[in-house]
């Protein structure tokens, strides 16, 4: 009798293959998009559309300076917040992001810790 119980369970488990293809399946399209949430509603900073697509170091970090000083929402100070968002960013975006882009916003942390003075 024992070994039939387990006979059962067995016909009734899933392989991971079956089960992690059907949890990608049935994602909405709400959940895969948590992190354009996060850069959207983030209680750190309003951001300008567009700032991380800019073509120069300096009016990213311009941009996120600006930002950072002007919103209300932020719960650190406004080089935490400022270098938090564009940090995010880079890490969000991972291998998918080009390599020039990927050197200007690397390039737009310098230029952000150079505009705060903090030298």
């Amino acid at each position: 009798m024992a070994t039939g119980k387990k006979a059962a369970r067995k016909r009734v488990r899933k392989s991971a293959a079956e089960t992690t293809g059907t949890a990608r399946r049935t994602r909405t399209a709400a959940s895969t998009r948590w992190s354009q949430r996060v850069t959207r509603e983030s209680d750190a900073l309003d951001l300008k559309r567009g700032v991380f697509k800019l073509t120069s170091a300096k009016k990213i970090a311009a941009s996120l300076k600006r930002s950072a000083e002007h919103s209300t929402r932020r719960k650190s100070g406004a080089y935490r917040s400022a270098l938090s968002m564009l940090t995010f960013y880079i890490n969000r975006a991972g291998k998918t992001l080009p390599k020039t882009q990927r050197t200007r916003l690397e390039r737009a942390k310098v230029e952000l810790k150079h505009q705060f003075g903090r030298d």
